[in-house]
């Protein structure tokens, strides 16, 4: 392993170690392509091997990828922290405070579909904070078009629909 893949994983593996919720790959790239690091293909490589390495797991949901830093990436930051230039360390943190609000409310958000035993599409659609559900709410479509329309609007559409919901239940 080079050095600079070396980094590369100590960058992410200290990201995920610095925030209390998953990141994306798009959060992720955010941070490592503006400030320049590599390219995007290479970065695709290194999460690849560090799922491969079991340092974090990925969690697929319909439209994008989640981050969870697992034990032997805790493990691996915390011998090999030191590695990362304190330089880089503050713009990491430096990232994060500033972005955390948004960050944390867009892995807040979660819809996946998928076909049950009927042929038919189920749609979880999903709001957590700090990994207690807020909302849960899961439909049943006949087609996959609609499924991932559902899926796509939760994102959109999440605030007003859990604020309806409660003012139509309250």
């Amino acid at each position: 392993m080079t050095d600079t893949i070396a980094l590369y994983k100590l960058i992410i593996l200290y990201m995920l170690n610095k925030v209390d919720f998953p990141l994306t790959t798009a959060q992720i790239s955010e941070f490592i392509l503006d400030k320049g690091y590599t390219s995007y293909f290479k970065l695709q490589e290194v999460l690849s091997e560090m799922q491969d390495d079991g340092l974090i797991k990925p969690e697929t949901t319909y439209n994008r990828t989640l981050y969870h830093l697992t034990e032997n990436g805790e493990e691996t930051i915390h011998f090999f922290q030191d590695r990362i230039s304190p330089s880089i360390q503050k713009d990491i943190d430096d990232f994060l405070a500033e972005k955390a609000y948004d960050l944390k409310e867009e892995v807040s958000v979660k819809s996946n579909y998928y076909m049950n035993t009927n042929h038919e599409y189920d749609v979880v659609c999903k709001i957590t904070e700090e990994e207690q559900t807020l909302i849960e709410l899961k439909l049943c479509v006949p087609t996959e078009k609609e499924a991932e329309s559902i899926a796509s609007n939760w994102t959109k559409y999440n605030q007003e629909i859990y604020t309806s919901l409660l003012s139509k239940l309250l």
